[in-house]
């Protein structure tokens, strides 16, 4: 029985002692608890508000009563029904004693109290256009010529879903702006010229930059170039002469040629003079050289003497299970950002070179557009000791042209001269302050 009453007793104590606490105890209210962050509430309403640009309309034509009417609703829409607000815009001036001048302001109440907080945004006319002119390659060094060539009498390979002349477009609209001059090579007659160093629109043929859009095929012009002892070897009946003479030519005019997908120069276009033959997959006007013409090139590109070599070289995700997914290096992530070329981050690499090339052809990689894999190399720009160099993406059948022009970019790094923001009469600054009212 006692001790039932001690249990109670200290029941009854401990409830009075909590009773008597929270009569004395100051509880916050559910504001503060839980305060509204008007600051960025403030800068999400300014954004959600001039989404399709209605505000900075507003900005621009402080006298439209009706524009600013319909703001107004759209502003009161947007936020809680217990804020208050003051959206003002100012004029950015030039210079002077005033910077910003307020040229028009709208508010639900006269005073936004003790608590508030603002945010700003900067918006500017619609007849604003934001240039970015880029440096021009060769201004600083000589060349600056960029050959494409869409030569209309020679297929492609390994280019799924494209033509030749459909990516030399594409090519011209995202490079031609980075050159001094940007030549179309039309077809196999001005390819023969441009190899004997004639220009075809005075430009300078030195120092270029030569686009294969064929793929895996490179054209090949009939006659001196097709010719037995200069680009055919009767011996073992293969074109890869004609590689071996592209691999001097690249040297002695210190070219830059680059393959945009697959195993290099596999095969040689021409579609006169092969009408009949096909690379033994149904495309007519090209015949099969095989790594014979890789070799043939690098050959001529280190000054060697012509030895006919069908030695495969490139690896693939066989040689190493990695080559199935290859990623872009940090550099060429940075330059996607800088130029605005966006590929996709991740490719296959069935036709990537061995690192074992650098030193048998005295060759380094200047821009690894690719993370190396291993002793593979999916896709980089060697550039040789002496003279000339070469782009090869080894990726698999369907090119990106994109990686084409990041690639060398990433190599040549044009600067970027953007235009001026800021400029007197294009720019208003808008301000809106909140507050709140009402409520616990």
């Amino acid at each position: 029985m006692m001790r039932t009453v001690e249990v109670l007793l200290v029941i009854i104590i401990i409830t009075g002692a909590f009773i008597i606490a929270s009569f004395f105890a100051v509880l916050p209210s559910p504001r503060q608890v839980s305060p509204v962050n008007l600051r960025r509430l403030a800068l999400t309403t300014l954004q959600a508000l001039d989404q399709e640009h209605d505000l900075s309309e507003a900005a621009f034509d402080t006298d439209n009563a009706t524009l600013w009417s319909r703001l107004q609703i759209a502003l009161s829409a947007s936020l809680p029904p217990n804020a208050i607000y003051n959206l003002t815009v100012f004029e950015v001036g030039g210079g002077g004693t005033e910077l910003y001048t307020p040229l028009r302001s709208v508010s639900n109440a006269e005073n936004l109290g003790v608590a508030s907080d603002s945010s700003s945004y900067l918006v500017a006319s619609s007849n604003v256009t934001f240039n970015v002119i880029p440096e021009k390659i060769g201004e600083r060094g000589g060349g600056g010529t960029l050959y494409i060539l869409n030569c209309s009498d020679a297929n492609g390979w390994w280019i799924t879903g494209y033509t030749a002349q459909s990516l030399a477009e594409d090519l011209y609209k995202l490079l031609s702006p980075y050159f001094v001059s940007t030549v179309m090579v039309q077809n196999t007659t001005q390819l023969e010229r441009v190899l004997n160093k004639t220009a075809l629109q005075g430009e300078t043929v030195q120092n270029a930059v030569v686009i294969n859009t064929c793929g895996e095929a490179v054209p090949m012009p009939a006659g001196y170039y097709a010719s037995t002892g200069v680009g055919y070897d009767s011996v073992h009946s293969s074109y890869a002469r004609y590689c071996y003479v592209l691999g001097l030519r690249v040297r002695q005019y210190n070219w830059t040629w680059v393959s945009i997908v697959g195993y290099p120069l596999y095969y040689v276009g021409n579609a006169a003079l092969f009408p009949n033959e096909q690379n033994s997959w149904g495309i007519y006007g090209m015949r099969q050289v095989g790594p014979a013409g890789m070799n043939g090139f690098l050959q001529g590109l280190n000054n060697e003497q012509y030895t006919y070599d069908n030695t495969w070289i490139t690896g693939d995700s066989d040689s190493d299970s990695r080559l199935a997914s290859v990623h872009l290096t940090p550099e060429a992530v940075y330059y996607c950002n800088y130029y605005g070329i966006y590929p996709s981050p991740y490719h296959t690499a069935t036709r990537a070179l061995p690192s074992s090339i650098l030193s048998r052809y005295n060759l380094t990689v200047t821009s690894y557009v690719f993370e190396q894999v291993g002793t593979w190399i999916a896709s980089a720009v060697f550039r040789h000791g002496v003279s000339g160099s070469f782009l090869a993406l080894g990726l698999t059948r369907t090119p990106d042209i994109r990686l084409t022009a990041l690639s060398l970019l990433c190599d040549f790094k044009p600067r970027l001269h953007r235009s001026d923001y800021t400029a007197i009469g294009t720019s208003r600054l808008v301000v809106l302050q909140l507050g709140l009212v009402g409520g616990v």
